[in-house]
């Protein structure tokens, strides 16, 4: 039975608990009450799932909805000037991570074999040659600089350019919008503006690719007949905005967090073969893609409680995976650790499509920036890294870095 606590009124998200767990009043909540009502901006009274068997549960229960049509979505990050919303958002074509199946099911299986473990190891190799690329031509600039300008950001997002047949030559169009997409406290107009403009953007590339096909991902979606030029927009932006902004701020965040763990950085630099679980480990320890939404369908019993039908349901991926129920001493990055069982990529039907690409990624530029870099150290004290707490997809703004010049290998 969980004893009484106060009902959270909005979500913390002050990192008062340090840059890397969660804030401090999720941890109290979790341990006293792990699925908690939750107080929304607007008034709507919703719940806050921060355990770890909840999270589980939650986001493998289909009456746990995805879409946005089938009833109100409240949001954790509306603004005054947004309108209290009175009816269910519209459907977006393609964005199937808002849907429900079969609709979900039927896009997502179009991509599957795009992703498999078996594809993403034939482009290990190139993915290791872009970011040695990117470290090459970093090493030529006089530090300090910007680890996620010249390096965390450009490497996710020349592979996912490739992939999807996107020019690399656009990415300021797409980065800059989604950036402005992705603030929580964006103004409405603003943000709806950025949104348009990437739709516009991927609109017209759709168009393009259904007309001229060429060897790329988009391009053999565009050869299927069963998808609509609006679909196909809709995965060009799930595809484009989660293949580069969650990995770039994983590399990014995770960068930092071995920085100011110097004894687990020097054990992964003496044996690179911890690599893989190290990427896994940091995979559990941030999870930079934290705030999951769900629409409950009907009245649901969950850890105790009863979740009413209509409630919006949030679920901290974070706090469920530095849950001690299920992680001994989660607070603490352990590159040893077998971390099986996170839920950074979610967990259910919606489990993310793209988790081995990233897991690649990461890989290969964590090995190859540590090895490249056996000198690497902040540029600034901890405490100045800008964390990106004002952004649905949290990371760091700037990571400063500096070397000594004749160990950058």
């Amino acid at each position: 039975m969980s004893r009484t606590v106060p009902v959270p009124h909005g979500l913390p998200t002050e990192r008062n608990a340090g840059p890397f767990d969660p804030p401090q009043e999720i941890t109290e909540l979790r341990a006293a009450r792990p699925v908690s009502p939750l107080i929304f901006p607007d008034g709507h009274e919703g719940w806050l799932i921060t355990g770890y068997d909840a999270a589980r549960q939650v986001l493998a229960d289909t009456r746990f909805s995805s879409r946005l049509d089938i009833g109100i979505l409240h949001a954790l990050d509306a603004t005054p000037d947004m309108p209290v919303q009175t009816e269910p958002s519209p459907q977006i074509p393609g964005l199937f991570i808002a849907m429900d199946p079969p609709d979900h099911t039927r896009l997502r299986r179009k991509l599957i074999s795009a992703f498999t473990v078996k594809r993403m190891k034939q482009l290990e190799e190139h993915i290791v040659e872009v970011a040695e690329q990117q470290l090459n031509a970093m090493a030529q600039l006089t530090p300090p600089v910007d680890l996620v300008r010249e390096f965390a950001l450009p490497l996710p997002s020349l592979v996912i350019c490739e992939m999807l047949g996107v020019p690399y030559a656009d990415r300021a169009i797409f980065q800059t919008n989604s950036a402005k997409f992705l603030i929580k406290d964006q103004p409405l107009d603003e943000k709806m503006a950025a949104y348009g403009a990437m739709m516009t953007y991927l609109a017209e590339l759709a168009a393009g690719k259904r007309a001229e096909p060429g060897d790329d991902i988009l391009s053999d979606l565009a050869r299927d007949d069963d998808l609509s030029i609006e679909e196909l927009t809709g995965i060009s932006f799930l595809l484009l905005l989660a293949g580069h902004e969650t990995t770039a701020n994983m590399l990014a965040l995770g960068t930092f967090a071995l920085l100011e763990n110097p004894g687990q950085l020097a054990e992964l630099r003496a044996d690179l073969d911890l690599v893989p679980d190290a990427v896994e480990e940091l995979l559990r320890y941030l999870a930079v893609a934290d705030i999951f939404y769900r629409y409950a369908t009907e009245d649901i019993e969950l850890g105790g409680e009863t979740i009413p039908a209509g409630s919006t349901v949030v679920v901290s991926l974070l706090a469920a995976n530095h849950d001690p129920q299920r992680f001994d001493d989660p607070d603490t990055l352990d590159i040893h650790r077998k971390a099986r069982g996170l839920v950074s990529f979610g967990h259910g039907v919606h489990q993310c499509l793209g988790q081995q690409l990233a897991r690649v990624e990461m890989r290969a530029g964590f090995a190859a920036l540590i090895s490249r870099f056996p000198t690497l150290a902040l540029a600034v004290p901890a405490g100045d890294v800008k964390l990106r707490t004002d952004m649905n997809i949290y990371g760091v703004h700037e990571l400063p870095v500096t070397w000594t010049e004749t160990t950058a290998r």
